[in-house]
């Protein structure tokens, strides 16, 4: 399989998109109490979203069909270019449930079909696995099941969300020790770093890794890297810290800062780094969320932000925008859809083009 595989390679999010996809919401218990405003939010993130790209979303019936498109009518969302799929999920974070996609040089796309757990905390999940072979069948695309040789010699189907890694798009990803190293919420008992990073190379193209070491307060991922550090272009990479020294983000934040700056590339150059304030802590319920701007999506022409009523919203904003100056750069307030624990990056799964 990695003769076939290897000249394929998991794109940039910026390179251009055939589409967005994403979950409609429908399990109330994911916002116990806010779940009134959040088909808004989403419809939001539609109308900017189907300015600009296609947009497929999953439904879990035709009632539940029904009322999205009339919620997105109101919304004015361009309804020409929202696509609909009855299928049915457990929860809406496709960036963690979703399909993979991988290119090669001559434009062909596969599917990488990772096995997906719920993060290795929760017990519902068996719908949300299903959804790469689900669409890899809808685009009639190649799919592969990554998986590795455990010490025994065992086969084992590999775990892996879309959340915890990010790549520029040329053999270079970024993910942490915390999510894929730990034992808390283990995702792949027994396979090794050497072997995840043989899997990212044989399935995803990537010739280099750089291990940050965790991720943000609050984060019920246990350490993704899109709530903490992204690559906004080659080799540029935007990096979350926190000023506050008496926060608990303070430290592992800029531990991370430190390894980017002595990290290299593949032609043993250093990266350009950009730092990205955080926003005061978002507490709802006594519970601290996972409230952080990197965790933004670049749409086609459009950077979609997360904003928190903070003055740290304005200089997040700008910053993002002079990283990606040819976009639209929109924020889309995210207090009460932060209480489902993600946010825009954790919700959409962009498909290249």
């Amino acid at each position: 399989m990695s003769t076939e595989m290897n000249n394929f390679r998991m794109p940039a999010e910026w390179a251009e998109h055939a589409a967005t996809w994403i979950a409609w919401p429908h399990n109330a218990e994911d916002w116990p109490g806010k779940f009134q405003p959040i088909p808004w939010v989403f419809a939001e993130i539609v109308r900017q979203l189907s300015s600009v790209e296609d947009v497929h979303i999953l439904v879990n019936d035709a009632a539940a069909e029904k009322r999205a498109k009339a919620i997105l009518s109101r919304q004015n969302a361009v309804l020409s270019r929202v696509h609909f799929h009855q299928w049915a999920t457990d929860r809406i974070w496709l960036r963690d449930s979703g399909p993979i996609f991988v290119k090669n040089a001559a434009g062909e796309k596969q599917i990488t079909d990772w096995r997906f757990n719920a993060w290795a905390k929760y017990p519902n999940w068996k719908s949300d696995d299903k959804l790469p072979s689900r669409v890899a069948k809808l685009h009639k695309m190649k799919s592969v099941q990554p998986e590795v040789t455990l010490a025994n010699g065992r086969k084992q189907r590999l775990v892996l969300e879309g959340g915890s890694i990010d790549t520029n798009g040329e053999g270079i990803l970024l993910t942490t020790e915390e999510c894929l190293l730990s034992d808390v919420q283990q995702r792949n008992p027994g396979v090794t770093r050497e072997q995840l990073e043989a899997a990212f190379q044989q399935y995803l193209g990537i010739e280099k890794v750089l291990w940050m070491n965790r991720g943000c307060a609050g984060d019920d991922t246990h350490g993704h890297v899109d709530d903490i550090t992204r690559f906004v272009g080659t080799n540029t990479i935007l990096t979350a810290v926190e000023e506050n020294k008496n926060d608990e983000n303070h430290e592992p934040l800029a531990e991370n800062l430190d390894r980017l700056k002595s990290a290299r590339n593949l032609k043993k150059r250093p990266f350009e780094i950009k730092t990205l304030p955080m926003p005061a802590p978002v507490i709802f319920d006594g519970e601290r969320l996972p409230a952080s701007y990197a965790n933004f999506y670049i749409a086609n022409d459009l950077v979609l932000v997360p904003t928190f009523n903070d003055p740290n919203d304005r200089i997040a904003l700008n910053t993002i925008a002079e990283c990606f100056p040819k976009r639209k750069v929109a924020g889309i307030h995210c207090v009460d859809f932060i209480w489902g624990l993600g946010a825009l990056h954790c919700m959409t799964q962009q498909e290249p083009a």
